[in-house]
């Protein structure tokens, strides 16, 4: 009887530590020292010749394709294309946030334009002009979610160009051609497309690749169906839909460049359901398998997955105003919090117990999924106003900054190991800390959605989200002053 007492108390201690809540953690960083990462990141993995980022810090230059420092080349690796695309995201959000900023001053703002504008004219020139029916597997295109992410990149670069009040067409020209290439495929490549389209006898959704690289055959529906094509390509539809025009002509010809309006939403709501019903966990509700093979789902987690998942929900949210969009973003960010996070312990770097820190994933190029985690929980907290994820990032980004290299001023995604000035730092896990610290601010100096019940405006007036002005406001997302406003 003694013994099973012991036991049972020991079983209610155990029990009550476990409920016992995370201390809350001072966060000590400011906005100068969230730019300064940003601006340490470019530095260091910038290539100022070849015009793109270097895959790790042991690589002298950026000029072809290769995995870098892990597979002991140090022949000038370039980041991975498709990485490339998130590193060009961070500049359109630095640049967003300098515009969004009301402390930026004329010339911070003309430096971020700069820098994005950079970015994006030496990764077109290293990457065949954004000729995306060029396969070349060293600097051309034969993914199709490689290409997806581009997509994604540059309709946000020209979102960006109109908060700016100067509209630059040549980003939604190239995100548009580049997602018609990947949706019908290349008439001089050969393959079809990737979308699994039902009318052809498919099953829906979209394929991942095409195989040969430069001889492909037809797909099947046993072929490779990831999330990683399927959620970015609804957030690629959901951001085109709030750019283009509204009447545009239908096109006829086999392999269009652009679409409709109409085309972007429907295609958005019908990728969505598919991808949910496939890839998403009854079980577990908010996890994100990686892809199937015509069969079940094929279950890893990975935070690229979780993060395009509760993207692709808040952005289908903001433009229906559908309460279980929001939902399914929040299950998403829930069992990453609960699943995908290492738990704080007192023998931790900063000593805090407690504190559920993203966990690193060492796969190639896979140190790189937090970056995009951040870009898309910025949309679920301040775009969507559920604030209660807040401090989570905060504290991520408070471990990062303590235990980052404070010499090169950089990390690698593993937060709770600390860097050092000899730690060989691969862009991908070094892009987590600053794609994180711009998308949350310290002192939150950023334009966040505001909903309103009406139109009237004391400022400046409407404008649509391709820069029209508008004197009646119906359900949707508009720009007033510079910062985004919805109307329910």
């Amino acid at each position: 009887m003694r013994k099973l007492t012991k036991t049972l108390l020991l079983i209610l201690l155990c029990f009550c530590a476990s409920q016992v809540s995370a201390v809350e953690m001072d966060h000590t960083f400011t906005n100068a020292d969230e730019w300064a990462i940003y601006e340490a990141f470019h530095n260091v993995f910038w290539d100022g010749t070849n015009r793109n980022y270097k895959a790790d810090t042991k690589q002298p230059s950026a000029s072809h394709r290769g995995n870098g420092a892990r597979d002991n080349d140090y022949s000038g690796c370039s980041a991975a294309i498709w990485c490339q695309a998130i590193y060009f995201d961070m500049a359109v959000n630095a640049y967003k946030r300098r515009l969004l900023d009301p402390n930026s001053t004329s010339t911070e703002i003309r430096k971020a334009k700069n820098r994005m504008s950079g970015v994006y004219s030496g990764e077109k020139n290293h990457y065949v002009n954004f000729d995306f029916d060029n396969c070349n597997t060293n600097n051309g295109w034969f993914v199709y979610d490689d290409i997806m992410w581009w997509t994604c990149a540059l309709a946000r670069a020209y979102e960006v160009s109109i908060l700016a009040g100067s509209p630059e067409n040549a980003y939604l020209d190239y995100s548009e051609k580049s997602f018609c290439r990947v949706w019908y495929g290349s008439q001089k490549v050969g393959d079809d497309g990737s979308y699994a389209d039902p009318a052809d006898g498919f099953t829906g959704g979209m394929f991942w690749e095409w195989q040969p690289i430069d001889k492909p055959n037809p797909h099947t529906d046993n072929g490779f169906k990831s999330a990683c094509i399927n959620f970015p390509t609804v957030i690629a539809c959901c951001t085109l839909y709030g750019l283009v025009p509204e009447g545009r002509e239908v096109p006829t010809v086999e392999y269009p460049t652009y679409q409709t309006k109409e085309f972007y939403l429907e295609k958005a709501k019908e990728i969505y359901a598919w991808a949910k019903a496939h890839f998403c966990s009854d079980t577990f509700p908010g996890r994100v398998a990686d892809g199937i093979h015509g069969g079940g789902p094929e279950w890893s987690n990975h935070l690229y997955n979780q993060g395009t998942y509760i993207g692709a929900s808040c952005l289908l949210y903001l433009i229906t105003g559908e309460e279980e969009y929001l939902q399914n973003a929040r299950e998403g960010a829930d069992y990453v919090k609960k699943n995908m996070c290492k738990i704080t312990s007192s023998s931790d770097p900063l000593g805090v117990r407690g504190i559920k820190i993203l966990k690193q994933e060492t796969g190639y190029e896979q140190g790189v999924y937090s970056a995009i985690f951040a870009q898309y929980m910025k949309l679920l907290v301040y775009d969507c106003g559920q604030d209660d994820y807040k401090s989570w990032m905060l504290d991520n980004i408070q471990y990062g900054w303590q235990t980052r290299d404070t010499e090169r001023n950089i990390q690698d995604a593993d937060f709770l190991t600390p860097c050092t000035a000899e730690t060989v730092v691969e862009s991908y896990g070094g892009s987590a800390l600053p794609a994180l610290m711009l998308m949350f601010p310290a002192e939150d100096a950023t334009g966040i959605v505001t909903v309103k019940t009406d139109c009237s405006s004391k400022k400046k007036g409407f404008y649509t989200l391709d820069g029209k002005a508008v004197a009646e406001c119906k359900k949707g997302i508009y720009i007033e002053d510079g910062k985004k406003v919805m109307v329910p």
